[in-house]
């Protein structure tokens, strides 16, 4: 009995010891970080594995940003011989004797009157100067500065005197009225005196970004842009000094800013004005006393020609086919058959 018991004691005693060993290398793997338990290993391997591609997006978020505000090249584009062109231009307008020399609104408005009213006058002389020949604009404003041009003065005259003073300038029924409505708004919004930014003045009614960008010039000495007329218009589509042909002087306008450089800005309404009005004219330009017309891509063409008011026949006229042996109605042997002879009377007949 007494080996029986002391075997059992034995065999108990080995169960409890490898169970303290089972449970403390059990405890030493879960805590000994040379052997972390599976849990511990795949948790790290996860966080790894997302720590380095959490470093990978930020790269690539980086490398975009500086991709997006990189600058971007233009390229800058300006006529082939614009420099050249310009020289013989200034050369041709040396003597300074076109009509918008000694007309133009530079010289419409009363040198003696005070800052506000010179003002006044030089935007009243460029609202009659539309569709307008200048020595007609520059005779209505002297009728005007004789009856008074200013704001007041010209609210409290009567249409009908004020149609006398301004006839017989271009649409002058609808500059009438133009000139009423910006008075009144002058008077009402700016204390009477002209706006000194181009989006105030584009406000009045009948003036718009040529007639702005002018007034800002002559009136405020301040350059805003181009005054783009007809004439700068006409002349820089003729030169080439355009990269498209533009369809109207606004167009022309953004096109010419977009290269020429902004101190000739003030001077190239003036020096074309004046180049159109005495040599690149509308209709039959003088390309032949033109220093340019060697380099000008639109030199000893025919001018374009007009077109017809609506309701006017056509030229083109039909033919009409002939049998042979016929002679053409029209033709000019046909109407000289027509022709009646003439009875010559004898001196002798009573």
């Amino acid at each position: 009995m007494k080996t029986e018991e002391s075997a059992n004691v034995k065999l108990e005693r080995q169960e409890a010891n490898i169970s303290e060993n089972t449970v403390s290398s059990a405890t030493s793997a879960e805590w000994c970080p040379e052997h972390p338990p599976e849990d511990t290993v795949q948790l790290k391997t996860d966080t790894k594995t997302l720590s380095s591609q959490t470093r990978r997006r930020r790269q690539l978020k980086v490398e975009y940003v500086k991709d997006e505000v990189r600058p971007i090249k233009t390229e800058h584009w300006e006529p082939a011989e614009w420099k050249k062109q310009l020289e013989h231009i200034r050369e041709m307008r040396r003597d300074r004797d076109a009509p918008v020399d000694n007309m133009g609104a530079e010289k419409c408005y009363d040198h003696d009157a005070n800052p506000q009213v010179k003002r006044f006058q030089v935007l009243v002389s460029l609202m009659l100067s539309s569709q307008t020949k200048d020595q007609v604009t520059a005779a209505a404003m002297e009728r005007l500065r004789a009856h008074g041009c200013t704001v007041e003065n010209i609210l409290d005259t009567d249409d009908e005197t004020l149609g006398k003073l301004i006839y017989p300038v271009g649409f002058w029924r609808r500059k009438l009225k133009y000139l009423k409505l910006a008075s009144a708004l002058l008077l009402k919004e700016f204390d009477g005196d002209v706006p000194n930014t181009v989006e105030g003045l584009v406000r009045l009614p009948g003036v718009g970004p040529k007639m702005a960008h002018l007034a800002m010039d002559i009136a405020w000495d301040q350059v805003s842009g181009i005054g783009v007329d007809t004439h700068v218009h006409r002349i820089s589509n003729r030169l080439g000094w355009l990269r498209n042909t533009t369809k109207n002087p606004e167009e022309t306008r953004k096109a010419l800013e977009e290269w020429l450089p902004r101190e000739l800005w003030s001077e190239i309404n003036w020096l074309l004005v004046g180049f159109g009005q005495q040599v690149c004219l509308p209709v039959n330009p003088l390309c032949s006393m033109c220093l340019n017309q060697h380099n000008c891509p639109s030199a000893h063409k025919a001018s374009p020609v007009k077109r017809p008011k609506s309701g006017s026949p056509s030229p083109i006229t039909r033919k009409t086919k002939t049998e042979p042996g016929k002679v053409e109605p029209s033709s000019p042997v046909a109407l000289s058959l027509k022709k009646k002879p003439q009875n010559k009377k004898n001196r002798n007949d009573p």
